[in-house]
């Protein structure tokens, strides 16, 4: 729809009921300070993969805890295990144990 020049987008809803959550199911038992995420941004802000290519770590858990693993599967290899995340958190979200996690689902459950 166009209202006075803007273009109305359509509703992207998400079926939590039809997608896979293993894989944050498996983040959450291995590295369970990911509940207490805020989505600050911290973690993305400093991260050395995000500078140098499209990686988003704030996105990456999003999209695992809402079960879209397709999309989480192709950023993942995009992180570089620094650490930086780690050091800006300000909850002491252990982002590097997370991404591990997610990792290791994925080679156990390949598609």
């Amino acid at each position: 729809m166009n209202f006075w020049g803007f273009k109305i987008s359509e509703t992207r809803s998400i079926n939590y009921d039809a997608n896979e959550r293993g894989m944050a199911e498996r983040m959450e038992q291995e590295a369970p300070s990911s509940k207490l995420c805020i989505g600050c941004g911290g973690c993305t802000a400093g991260c050395t993969a995000g500078a140098l290519t499209e990686f988003n770590i704030r996105r990456l858990q999003m999209l695992a805890k809402r079960g879209e693993e397709r999309e989480a599967r192709e950023r993942l290899g995009r992180c570089m295990l620094c650490g930086k995340c780690l050091l800006v958190c300000p909850r002491g979200v252990e982002t590097r144990k997370m991404i591990l996690s997610m990792m290791n689902y994925i080679k156990n459950n390949p598609k």
